[in-house]
Parts: structure tokens; sequence; C-alpha cells
């Protein structure tokens, strides 16, 4: 699917630890403002215990997870859109991302230097979220000037309806509310679409904490960082980027006994990729056989015919019809056959809206 999630915040937060984490890949994860200067790619696999239960069953050659892209983009400083710091090319670079993933340090530690020099997630937050919406704003006053004399003299519809939805993003924004929150429908949001605006990206802000506070009630950092994202529908996460890192580097059951150890039931990682990969509206199918189980992602809403596509636009282009049981009946009933004698099994056509858990077999004529 070629989707991508990006990692912001403030220099020195624990991106890069982070990023370290998600991918085991050894940056330089460095005491010091823009350790990070160019983005850095990492493909996370999303855990999926389905996987491990079709693996019994078929017994396969391959095993195949799905997986997305994090992006780990430099860290951003107050006045940023004027070119501050790494602005610009902060800014170019979260505009690529479908997801946003904004760290904030929520832990003291007078060893760690911070860019402002006190500890403050909701400044920081108010500093990143400023950042985005001035940059937002930039690109709508220069569209509202182009438009608005063809839309108000000539009167031209087209013109006219885009001239009103700018404005009333722009209005929002100048309200320092980001356009994710914004009601739009769903033409306003098609024509929004068009711009990359930085605010409308969906975002998951996540609590860095130092070691002893994981495991814990929230510290008060964490709680101020819950109440800012209740206003925004959004998901926190608490996690300590430091204990994942440690983490990413012992084989799983090391990785269990440290978990209970630091008295966590579930990697703070994990947690993230199944959070992101629900954030961007992605899904899972399954395609299943002895050569080969394998996991792919489609986007909620996706037909069988797209999603077909997705492994080969030959599939597609001569779509069929799709076999279809859910993973949910083949493991009740233990094997394909069973799932058909029980009337389980069906034949979809192209209109067909995928599900989460879907087992498909496409059948297909070029």
């Amino acid at each position: 699917m070629g989707l991508k999630a990006g990692i912001v915040g403030l220099p020195n937060v624990g991106k890069s630890t982070l990023f370290n984490a998600i991918t085991k890949k050894n940056i330089l994860a460095a005491n010091y403002p823009f350790a990070t200067i160019d983005p850095n790619v990492g493909i996370v696999t999303v855990p999926d215990e389905r996987l491990v239960k079709l693996e019994e069953l078929y017994k396969p050659e391959r095993l195949i997870a799905t997986s997305y892209e994090f992006i780990d983009i430099a860290g951003l400083v107050k006045g940023a859109n004027l070119g501050e710091g790494l602005g610009n090319k902060f800014l170019s670079h979260i505009r690529e991302v479908d997801a946003v993933v904004e760290v904030v340090r929520c832990f003291d530690d007078n060893n760690i230097i911070h860019v402002e020099n006190t500890i403050d997630p909701i400044r920081d937050i108010e500093i990143i979220n400023l950042e985005l919406s001035l940059s937002d704003l930039e690109i709508l006053n220069a569209r509202i000037d182009k438009i608005k004399k063809k839309a108000e003299t000539n009167r031209d519809k087209e013109a006219l309806v885009e001239l009103e939805v700018l404005k009333k993003a722009k209005e929002n924004l100048e309200k320092n509310i980001p356009l994710r929150i914004v009601h739009f429908s769903e033409e306003e949001l098609q024509l929004l679409n068009n711009f990359s605006f930085l605010t409308i990206k969906p975002i998951i802000y996540l609590a860095n904490v130092n070691e002893e506070n994981v495991a814990k009630e929230d510290n008060d950092y964490v709680k101020k960082v819950r109440e800012y994202a209740k206003n925004e529908h959004a998901k926190v996460i608490k996690m300590c980027a430091k204990l994942e890192a440690e983490l990413s580097e012992l084989n799983d059951d090391e990785k269990k006994e440290m978990l209970n150890v630091a008295g966590v039931k579930e990697s703070g990682l994990d947690q993230l990729i199944k959070d992101t990969y629900d954030l961007l509206g992605l899904a899972t199918y399954f395609t299943v056989g002895s050569d080969e189980v394998r996991a792919w992602t489609f986007k909620k809403g996706m037909n069988a015919k797209k999603c077909a596509g997705i492994i080969h636009t030959d599939f597609e282009k001569g779509f069929i019809k799709a076999e279809v049981m859910s993973y949910e009946d083949l493991i009740k009933y233990g094997n394909e056959q069973k799932v058909k004698e029980n009337g389980r099994a069906r034949l979809e056509g192209k209109d067909y809206i995928m599900q989460d858990g879907d087992i498909c077999y496409f059948r297909f004529n070029v």
C-alpha cells in the first residue's frame, strides 16, 4: 500500500531512540539537537497472532507478515515555518506521511538537555502544532489570494466552492483548531487532500517516560498529555523508548522475561504499531496455502476487486470472483473443508467490501 507514519517531536525527546527500537537499526541517537538530519525510513511488520495460527494449520514454506513504513523526521524547533533549525526540511518531510506519531518527553533527567530548557509536554505539543498550523495557513492564504478574483469576479462555480472550503479551513486554523478535528464533508475533504495539509493528518501522541514510570500510574506529565489529546479525540500511548530499544535486541523469551520484570503486559512498540496501523485506516486479509501464508494490507472500505489488485494488477483486471472465508470460521471448524461443509465459505463479487481477517482465493482470467 506504500503508506507511511512519521515520527515527529522536538529535539531530544526520544524520537531516534524509538526509531532504533522500531527498525533495530543503529542510527545516530545523540544527546544534542538535529542528530537526525535526513529522514530515516524503516519497515515495520505488524504483530498479528492470527499468522501464528495459520502457520500451524498450513505449515507453509514461507510466512509473510504485513508491513508499513515509519519515518524518523528531524527534530522541529520554534520558528520552523520561517526556516528556523531544519524547519523547511522538517515540514516537507512530514508533508509526505499519512499519519503522525508525535513523541513528547514526559520524564525528568538532568543529564539529557531539552531544547526549551524545561520539561513541559503541553508547551512542546503546542510548539509543534503551531508550526504545522502556520505552515498550513501559508498555503491557504496563497491559494485564497490566487482564486479569490476568479471566484468573486467571474462567479466561477468550482472556484466559489473551493474558496468557501479554504475559508472554513483558514478560520479554524486561526482559532488554533487543527483541520483533523474540523467536520468536513467527503467532497470538502477530497478538495483539501490536494494540498497535503499537515494538521489534517491523523495523530497519535506518544508519551515517552523513563523505566521507573512505565508500569506505574501515569505521572503528571502523562496526565496532561491525555487531557490535551482528549480534546482532539486522539490516542495516547505511554512508552519508555529506552526500554523498547533494549527489548528490540532480545529474543522472544528474553523479551517476555524483561517485560515481566518491568511489570508491563505488552511491548509499547507492538501497541504503537497496531494503533498506527488502525489510525491509517488499514486492515488485513490473508492468502493461505502450503507454499505461502501471507498477510496483505488494504484500506478499510476497499472492495474485493481492488484488493485483488494489491497482489497483482492482473488479478484486478481479470477479476471473476473471490472465494472468501473468515479467519474466525477457519479456526472454529479446524480446516477449509469443514468451513465449506458448514456453509461458511462463500463466493463474492467485485463489489464485496473486504473485511479484516478475510481469507481469500481470487479467481481471475486475463
